[in-house]
């Protein structure tokens, strides 16, 4: 490939960008090219006999001298019956403030070029955690990427199949449900990777990741010809390599004609709530501190979430300042995408332009990446509000969650089978409600169903609903307009009742798990110990050969290390000998004690220079640049002076930037400003109005609340979305962490 520019305007005033085989062949290399110079079509002909068996080489079709004695005729003919506009639009998922870069993508039958012409849009400012924009790009992808009606709604007579990959499903999962798609003309969504019957008269949707296995599916079916068009959507940036195979598979199979359109959405991100998304890339926490990973492994990962961090930033619009902890794959990350974001900014597709004042602007937002390593418990310890515990207990997963029925009893009672729910933003109970104590929720329930119960009999008495006695004309004049009104306020009742039941039901499954599992017991053990900063032994001893699940009863003794700064080897041995009495697997726990004699213990960390070096110091030394102590040496200060979460407090002391604060330890990048003179400039520090807080490893409900309720609480309220490359429970955690164990011993 080599790139060339045809040097001239389009009528929109807009250079024509080209991409040329290289085949030696000049000329017109795009549509308007073509469509200025109509009377010079001879001109075309300028292909050499050379160029053309080079494509005889590259193709393996006899195209050379036969088709040089070709009519005009007939090669239109062949233009129009065997060959169609293979487009690629490079739009950003139509987000915000931005140029959606479009690239038009001609193979010419006769030239063999591949040509690109760029357009621009305007968009306004969203945000990535913005559930309501996301929903109307999905809504615009549906109808062929074409303007959405008023209505919202897809054109009835232009049926589609919808096909997705895992990754592309779980992005749809929390956006648009089954029944929706309907609306929008999908009768049937399939996985890519599944086998499918052919439909041959039914255009086909792709919303996929851009991966070399999902291009040879593609070039595969097309192939085939099971459906009647292909319209490509693509979550990231599609590279130039797998767009080149794409295009290069659909010509040697002579299926070019079928691929419609190809799409990169910059999509590769779940969003779950407002202000709340998730990468979804799992074992991140492990493979970036496997102490037997190569550097390309961790190379992998940190550039797996730049991608990832990027798309977020081209659905904002916006390239924040970014701030992190020195060391650690914070600042790996950091660096990686300050890289990235400087490099892009300076070509000419450029997806920030449309916000290029809101850049330059004090009120961009702060960018704060955090490693895992930051602040372990938070991942480990029993949560007592209500999102987070039905997320840890129930095992909410993308929004859904199933309410088990409680142990059937020896009377040989049937149990009730399970239900499934969504629990989103549109349940008002759920909002109001999902940080409160489960304690208060359990009221709120109770609450609510004698209000419910309140209303259902003010609506029978007002229509007379159970009255024997006749009524007279005026009486009954009156009672056909309180019927009328109760059949107009019974959906909105009938709403209420759905809604009491299903939160009614998982608090049942809530306090059946708190009983069996003794949750309460071990929610107060925990928090006291983070709250005091020391622990009581003999508590957690008693805890450990109490009641509980061998899960739980790890997650405590994991917590006990975590709480206190200093810790006597002797109580150590003896929680370690209590786990290994209940036979429980220990590895999570040795982890972490190595963990925290590098991290925190003066004396443990003295031993180990006095010895050989642990692999695990030598490794974070080598692809972090200082050992992990330097990472997270400042959770203690974070937490001094009130129980409150260290992430919380790093995010509001980088938000305010007060002057000579702790923010002055992080590093600073500025990808608009000039390279490595972030930290001079004082508009680069703040203070800010809104924030993109991301946890590297692994986040969780239990910070989530955390940051929104420290945004809630400031005057003016602070605008905070929080992202994390996978949602875990403590649970889910604490299997990384086994992970990492077995592989330290």
């Amino acid at each position: 490939m080599k790139i060339e520019a045809c040097g001239k305007e389009s009528r929109a005033g807009k250079l024509h960008e080209c991409i040329v085989l290289e085949l030696g062949c000049h000329g017109p290399h795009c549509s308007e090219c073509r469509d200025e110079s109509e009377g010079k079509e001879r001109r075309k002909e300028t292909l050499t006999l050379r160029a053309l068996e080079e494509l005889e080489a590259q193709t393996g079709r006899g195209w050379g001298r036969k088709r040089t004695l070709e009519s005009e005729e007939r090669k239109r003919e062949r233009e129009r019956g065997r060959f169609s506009i293979f487009e690629k639009e490079r739009s950003t998922g139509l987000c915000a403030a931005e140029f959606i870069g479009t690239l038009v993508c001609r193979i010419d039958v006769k030239k063999r070029r591949l040509c690109t012409t760029r357009v621009c849009c305007e968009r306004k400012l969203r945000r990535a955690g913005d559930k309501s924009f996301m929903i109307d790009a999905v809504v615009r992808m549906l109808n062929l990427n074409h303007p959405v009606v008023s209505g919202g709604t897809a054109d009835e007579e232009v049926y589609k199949v919808l096909i997705l990959d895992r990754f592309c499903r779980d992005i749809l999962s929390p956006l648009i449900k089954v029944n929706d798609l309907r609306k929008h003309g999908i009768t049937l969504y399939l996985m890519i990777d599944n086998e499918r019957q052919n439909i041959p008269d039914v255009p086909a949707i792709y919303f996929v990741q851009a991966t070399a296995s999902n291009i040879q599916r593609i070039t595969l079916d097309a192939a085939r010809g099971i459906y009647q068009s292909f319209h490509l959507n693509f979550a990231s940036s599609l590279p130039r390599p797998l767009l080149e195979e794409l295009a290069g598979g659909t010509l040697k199979q002579d299926c070019l004609h079928r691929i419609a359109k190809v799409y990169d959405q910059y999509l590769e991100f779940v969003t779950l709530e407002n202000g709340l998304f998730s990468l979804s890339q799992p074992d991140t926490y492990v493979r970036l501190n496997d102490p037997s990973a190569e550097e390309k492994d961790v190379l992998s990962v940190v550039d797996g979430i730049v991608n990832g961090l990027f798309s977020v930033l081209a659905t904002v619009g916006v390239v924040p300042i970014i701030r992190c902890a020195r060391g650690g794959p914070a600042e790996m990350v950091a660096t990686l995408l300050d890289t990235r974001l400087r490099d892009h900014l300076v070509s000419r597709n450029n997806l920030f332009t449309e916000g290029g004042h809101i850049g330059s602007s004090f009120q961009r937002p702060v960018l704060c990446l955090f490693d895992r390593n930051f602040e372990l418990s938070v991942a480990v310890q029993h949560v007592w509000s209500y999102r987070p515990l039905v997320h840890d207990v129930l095992g909410m997963k993308l929004n859904r969650v199933t309410a088990h029925p409680e142990p059937g009893t020896s009377g040989g009672k049937v149990k009730s089978a399970a239900k499934s729910y969504e629990l989103d933003d549109s349940d008002s109970f759920w909002v109001a409600n999902w940080n409160a104590p489960f304690p208060k929720v359990a009221e709120e329930v109770q609450i609510q169903l004698d209000k419910y119960k309140q209303d259902v009999d003010e609506v029978n008495r007002r229509t007379g609903v159970g009255k024997e006695s006749d009524f007279s004309d005026e009486e009954l004049m009156g009672n056909t307009k309180h019927l009328m009104s109760a059949v107009n306020s019974l959906p909105e009742l009938t709403e209420r009742k759905r809604m009491i039941d299903k939160h009614t039901n998982l608090a049942t499954s809530l306090l059946g798990e708190i009983k069996s599992r003794h949750l309460d017991n071990f929610c107060s053990t925990e928090e006291d110990m983070l709250a005091r900063g020391s622990v009581d032994k003999s508590g957690v001893l008693a805890a450990l050969k109490g009641k509980g699940t061998k899960e739980d009863k790890l997650r405590l003794a994991i917590v006990y290390l975590l709480a206190a700064e200093t810790t006597v080897p002797a109580e150590v041995e003896a929680v370690e000998a209590a786990l290994r009495e209940a036979e429980i697997d220990i590895a999570p726990f040795l982890y972490v004690k190595r963990h925290k004699s590098i991290t925190f213990s003066p004396v443990s960390a003295a031993a180990a220079q006095a010895g050989s070096r642990s692999q695990f110091a030598d490794w974070s030394e080598k692809f972090y640049g200082q050992a992990i102590s330097a990472v997270t040496a400042g959770v203690k200060n974070l937490l001094s002076g009130g129980r409150q979460l260290a992430i919380t407090r790093a995010v509001e002391t980088l938000m305010e930037a007060k002057v000579a604060s702790d923010a002055d330890s992080y590093l600073l990048f500025d990808p608009r400003g000039p390279k490595g003179m972030g930290s001079a400039m004082g508009h680069s520090k703040g203070p800010f109005k809104e924030a993109i807080v991301f946890m590297i490893g692994g986040g969780n409900y239990y910070e989530y609340s955390s940051l929104q309720e420290f945004a809630q609480r400031q005057q003016p309220a602070k605008n905070i979305i929080y992202g994390t490359t996978e949602i875990l429970s403590g649970q889910e955690f604490v299997e990384q962490l086994a992970v990492l164990g077995s592989k330290m011993n």
